[in-house]
C-alpha cells in the first residue's frame, strides 16, 4: 500500500513541479508583479536593504517583532540545504549555466516575496491570544471579491501548510541534519534528535517574539559562517573565477558539454535544474513568508515588504552565487558527484586537514535547524487559522515528535508527499497574488508618494 502510495506521490509531484505547471505558473507571476510595480525590486533595492540592516526600528505599530527579526524569521525557513545541496544538485545536472536561471528565479520572485509581505500585512488580523495574525490565508479570506472563493482558498493553503510543514520544514531538514552529523562527527542520529526537539521546543514555545529573538542571532551568524567558508574556497581558486563566472552565462544559452565525469547538459536542463531549485531555495510565490511579515511591528504594508524582499536577494543572488561559484571555480562539478558530497569535494579541495566536509556537515545542521524553527511557526500559524489558538500547543508538540522521527526513518515518502504539498500551497497563493496585485501597487505608490526614502519615487505604477 505504502509503495503504491509513494508511486502515485511521485506521478503527482513530477507533474505538479514539472515544465507545465507550477514552475511556468510561479516564474509568469513573478514576471506579471515585475511588470505591474515597475520593476520595484531593482528600483528599490537599495533602500530596502537600507530598512532592513540600518534604519532604526519602526515603533507605534501593530505587531511583536521588529522588521528584522521578520526577516530573519522568514530567512530561517529559506536559507536551508537547498543553499548547499540544492545548488550543487542543480550543477550536477544542468551545469554551470543552472546558475544562471537561478539567479532569474530570484529576481523575478522578488516582487512575488514583495507582494506577498504587503498583502499579508494590509490584510492581518488580532487573533484571540491580542497578536498579529496574516499570511496568504487572510488575504484570500479578507481581499478577494469573492468572499466564499477566498475563504475556500485561504482554508486550502493554511491545511495544505500545516501538513507541508512537517515534510520539508520538519522531518526532511532533520534527517539532513542528523545523516550529516553522524557523517562528520560520529554522533547517532537519535541522539541529534533527541537535542534538536529539545532545542526546538524551547524556542518555539515561547511564541514569536522568542523566534525572532533566537533567528535574529542565529541566522545571520550561520550565513556569514558559510559565506566566509565560501569565499576561502573561492580565494583558493581565484584564477579560476573568471572562467566560472563566464561559464554560467555562457552556458545558460549553450548548454554544457560532457567534461570529465559531466555528462553535459543542454539549455532546457539548465533551465529546468536552475529555476527549480532557485524555487525550492527562496519559495518566493509559496507565500509562506508573508506569515513571518505579518508579526512585524510596522503600520506602512510596503516598508515590511520592501524588507521582506530582500530575502530573496539574500537567499538567491548572495547565498546561493557564493555557492555556484566555489563549486564551479574548484572544477568539482566536472568529477560527477551530486548533491551535499560535491559542495564537500569543492570545500575539501580548498580547505586543509579535511575540515571542508566538517564545516559543510556543521553548516548544513544549523541550516537545518533553522529551517525547521521558521516552518514550526508557518504550520501553527496555519493550523491556527482552522481552528484557533487551541491547536497550536498540541501542532508543536507533534512538530518537535516528528522533528525526532526524521533523524531515525528513511524519507522517500516524506520528500514525495513534502513536494505535492508545496506545490498545493502555492497555487491559491498565486492566484491572490494575481487579483490582488492592483491593491499592491496602489499601496505601493502611496507609500513611495508619502516618503522621503531615496531613490523613492512612484515610477510607472
Amino acid at each position: 500500500m505504502l509503495d503504491q502510495t509513494t508511486l502515485l506521490l511521485g506521478q503527482a509531484s513530477d507533474f505538479i513541479w514539472g515544465p507545465y505547471c507550477l514552475i511556468p505558473l510561479l516564474l509568469g507571476t513573478g514576471l506579471f508583479l515585475t511588470v505591474r510595480l515597475g520593476g520595484l525590486q531593482f528600483r528599490q533595492l537599495g533602500p530596502a536593504l537600507h530598512l532592513a540592516f540600518i534604519a532604526r526600528r519602526e515603533r507605534g505599530g501593530l505587531g511583536e517583532i521588529s522588521h528584522f527579526q521578520a526577516l530573519m524569521t522568514a530567512l530561517a525557513a529559506t536559507v536551508g540545504t537547498g543553499n548547499i545541496v540544492g545548488v550543487a544538485t542543480a550543477i550536477a545536472a544542468g551545469g554551470p549555466g543552472a546558475v544562471f536561471w537561478m539567479w532569474m528565479t530570484g529576481l523575478v520572485g522578488m516582487a512575488s516575496k514583495y507582494c506577498e509581505a504587503l498583502l499579508a500585512v494590509k490584510y492581518r488580523v488580532t487573533d484571540e491570544s491580542g497578536q498579529q495574525a496574516g499570511g496568504p490565508m487572510y488575504y484570500l479570506s479578507r481581499g478577494l471579491r469573492w468572499k466564499r472563493t477566498g475563504r475556500v482558498l485561504g482554508g486550502m493553503f493554511a491545511l495544505f501548510t500545516a501538513l507541508a510543514a512537517f515534510g520539508i520544514g520538519n522531518m526532511v531538514q532533520s534527517n539532513s541534519m542528523a545523516a550529516a552529523i553522524e557523517g562528520a562527527f560520529g554522533i547517532p542520529g537519535w541522539m541529534t534528535g533527541v537535542v534538536v526537539a529539545l532545542a526546538l521546543g524551547i524556542v518555539t514555545i515561547g511564541g514569536v517574539r522568542s523566534i525572532g529573538r533566537v533567528t535574529s542571532v542565529l541566522v545571520p551568524s550561520m550565513i556569514l559562517l558559510y559565506l566566509l567558508a565560501c569565499l576561502w574556497v573561492i580565494i583558493a581558486n581565484a584564477s579560476q573565477v573568471p572562467a566560472a563566472i563566464s561559464l554560467i552565462f555562457s552556458d545558460a544559452f549553450t548548454g554544457t558539454s560532457a567534461a570529465g565525469g559531466f555528462l553535459g547538459a543542454s539549455v532546457a536542463q539548465a533551465m529546468r535544474y536552475g529555476v527549480a531549485r532557485g524555487i525550492f531555495s527562496n519559495e518566493s510565490g509559496l507565500g509562506s513568508a508573508g506569515i513571518a511579515a505579518a508579526a512585524a511591528q510596522t503600520r506602512e504594508p510596503a516598508r515590511q515588504a520592501l524588507v521582506s524582499m530582500t530575502q530573496t536577494f539574500i537567499d538567491t543572488i548572495v547565498v546561493c552565487s557564493f555557492t555556484g561559484v566555489a563549486i564551479i571555480a574548484s572544477g568539482a562539478w566536472q568529477t560527477g558527484i551530486n548533491g551535499a558530497p560535491l559542495t564537500q569535494a569543492a570545500f575539501d579541495g580548498a580547505i586543509p586537514g579535511g575540515f571542508g566536509s566538517d564545516i559543510i556537515a556543521f553548516c548544513l545542521a544549523l541550516f537545518a535547524f533553522s529551517t525547521i524553527i521558521g516552518w514550526s511557526y508557518y504550520g501553527s500559524q496555519s493550523l491556527s487559522y482552522l481552528f484557533g489558538r487551541r491547536v497550536v500547543l498540541p501542532y508543536q508538540l507533534m512538530f518537535m515528535l516528528a522533528c525526532f522521527a526524521g533523524t531515525i526513518y528513511t524519507l522517500d515518502f516524506v520528500w514525495l508527499f513534502s513536494d505535492v504539498m508545496n506545490g498545493m500551497m502555492a497555487l491559491p497563493n498565486l492566484v491572490g497574488l494575481v487579483f490582488l496585485s492592483g491593491v499592491a501597487a496602489r499601496e505601493t505608490r502611496d507609500y513611495l508618494m508619502r516618503t522621503s526614502t531615496p531613490g523613492a519615487s512612484p515610477g510607472v505604477l
